[in-house]
């Protein structure tokens, strides 16, 4: 006959398997569109909406040698870190949204740059960057950009490897191509940063699209869509069965809120942004872990 302790001791086992198993979101905003780009009182507005963390940007580029990063200094850092200790609040991720505009494929430096987003998201705790590759590193409209955009992201693969990072990027690829796109890339470091208001503004489904990336290729979600309408005021998203998808295929992960702006006060940013957050955590049911990093 086994003994009490013994007994209890599976038991507790089983439950941490079961609770390892469940499937856990948190809701994060981007500094930069709350309109506190690489600003400590980002922490306070994020709180003041009910996120539960910042997606902290690198500060513009324009035609600097790299970011406009105050974070490069150790004591800044300190600052933000403190602060969002203070608050209960965490980094979700380090923003290189500079590539919004700029061309990942075709700007010299890149290496330079990547480099200083992975030490800074190190100097922070932080194990996920987001890279946009933008306007002028769409592949669906400058396809021939693709082998230096591959050969760059390798690199950059490369340079996260070494830093135990992880590099999620946002294309306006389908689900399959960007899947090949990163098998090409070849590289755990490199990622799917995955946008509702890609797939949606392209005539693609949510749901569809995540299912054919799959659990492992995405990294972190940008869980709104283009300006217009609050979530749970926009037809085009059915956020109960995302949830249920994204269950489904048993992903964890941070829900980053960037846009999904009420089109009558678009610059309102406690009253859009705190709209998103409340209906994400109604929905999702946003769970504890303390930290959520990439799923492996």
């Amino acid at each position: 006959m086994k003994s009490p302790a013994w007994l209890a001791g599976l038991l507790a086992l089983t439950i941490s398997a079961s609770a390892a198993e469940t499937p856990y979101y948190r809701v994060a905003v981007c500094d930069w569109m709350i309109l506190k780009r690489q600003k400590i009182g980002a922490f306070q507005l994020a709180k003041d909406i009910g996120a539960d963390g910042v997606e902290v940007d690198m500060g513009g580029l324009g035609d600097r040698h790299s970011f406009d990063n105050k974070l490069c200094d150790p004591a800044v850092r300190g600052q933000f870190l403190a602060k969002a200790r203070e608050l209960g609040l965490e980094i979700s991720s380090i923003a290189m949204s500079a590539f919004y505009a700029q061309s990942f494929a075709e700007r010299e430096g890149v290496d330079h740059m990547v480099q200083e987003a992975i030490e800074t998201a190190k100097g922070m705790g932080v194990s996920v960057l987001y890279l946009p590759l933008g306007v002028r590193g769409d592949l669906v409209k400058h396809p021939e950009l693709r082998e230096a955009i591959v050969k760059r992201l390798q690199a950059a693969g490369r340079q996260a490897e070494a830093a135990d990072v992880i590099i999620g990027i946002e294309t306006a690829l389908d689900a399959k191509v960007e899947s090949a796109l990163l098998d090409e890339i070849g590289s755990h470091a490199v990622k799917s940063y995955f946008n509702f208001a890609n797939a949606l503004q392209n005539g693609r489904d949510i749901c569809l699209e995540l299912k054919a990336l799959g659990r492992h290729r995405i990294v972190q979600i940008h869980a709104t869509n283009s300006d217009g309408a609050w979530l749970q005021n926009d037809p085009q998203v059915d956020l109960p069965k995302i949830k249920a998808t994204l269950q489904a295929m048993n992903w964890s992960g941070w829900l980053v809120i960037e846009r999904s702006r009420d089109a009558s006060q678009p610059r309102e940013v406690v009253f859009n942004f705190k709209a998103n957050a409340a209906y994400l955590k109604q929905i999702f049911g946003v769970e504890k872990p303390s930290t959520i990093r990439s799923q492996e």
